[in-house]
């Protein structure tokens, strides 16, 4: 597996700004040892000007990294109503993609009709040799095995697959160790990770389609008591998994000194877990 830093854990509540500047993550990255970034609007995409969007890229090329996969407006990661919209036109995140030398987007998808709209745009996509990725997560059609795999069905393209999110699989109910990864295997096109431990009078809170709203703690990836990560690397390493492993966890960092603390644990993490 290759080890990907999220721009979300510098990332802002909002989800539309960082706090810190792209240069401070490349520099974390590249000292902890990191293969990509994982980029997302709040740092570039289809609001950015494209002389800037090429700034971002030559950086990161010029740092050694690769970009594992662009999340290309502010609504997808939001999940909102909007979440979906860019599948009506998908050539502003592909153009995105392309100046990131990137081949994998993520896309949302809210309500069954938005399938037909993702389809269309999973061919646009193919034919620039690049694909779309629906994330498991909570209020969307990818909370739950079964019916994203039934999604993937509809769908039926090479092009478009799963990110999988151990922790989102949780909250909504679901098994998420090797049992749900051999069912995933076929479409997997990258990994998530983010820690959460349930609790039904826990200080946070998301809704589901599945099962209401789910409370919950934030956890740090290496503390017991949530998602069960050895489980999670037995998993990807049974069906073979060698694709990004990606720290996704949102941490709102606002220092650099901070970055570089929690990009080195997250690290050591990953290669402790790697050696099991």
């Amino acid at each position: 597996m290759k080890l990907a830093l999220s721009v979300r854990v510098a990332e802002a509540a909002c989800k539309t700004r960082l706090h810190l500047p792209l240069e401070a993550l490349i520099d974390v990255a590249v000292a902890n040892g990191y293969d990509a970034l994982c980029m997302r609007a709040s740092c570039g995409g289809v609001q950015t000007p494209e002389t800037e969007l090429q700034r971002q890229a030559n950086l990161i090329q010029d740092a050694g990294l690769k970009v594992s996969m662009v999340t290309a407006d502010f609504d997808v990661p939001l999940n909102n109503q909007d979440g979906p919209n860019s599948l009506l036109d998908i050539r502003p995140s592909l153009d995105v993609a392309q100046t990131f030398g990137c081949s994998l987007i993520r896309i949302c998808m809210k309500n069954e009709s938005d399938v037909t709209h993702a389809a269309s745009a999973v061919r646009i996509a193919h034919e620039q040799g690049i694909r779309l990725a629906h994330q498991c997560h909570t209020s969307s059609l990818f909370e739950q095995v079964n019916p994203m795999l039934e999604v993937v069905s509809q769908i039926d393209h090479p092009a478009f697959g799963i990110i999988y999110e151990p922790a989102n699989l949780m909250l909504n109910g679901e098994s998420y160790l090797a049992d749900t990864l051999e069912r995933l295997r076929p479409h997997l096109m990258n990994v998530y990770v983010q820690n959460h431990r349930l609790d039904p009078v826990g200080p946070e809170s998301l809704p589901t389609y599945c099962r209401g709203d789910v409370r919950f703690h934030h956890m740090e990836l290496w503390e017991d008591g949530g998602v069960d990560f050895a489980g999670v690397f037995a998993g990807l390493t049974q069906v073979n998994y060698d694709g990004f492993f990606t720290i996704h966890q949102a941490q709102g960092i606002e220092t650099a000194g901070d970055l570089s603390r929690y990009a080195s644990d997250c690290a050591q993490f990953f290669q402790r877990m790697t050696q099991l």
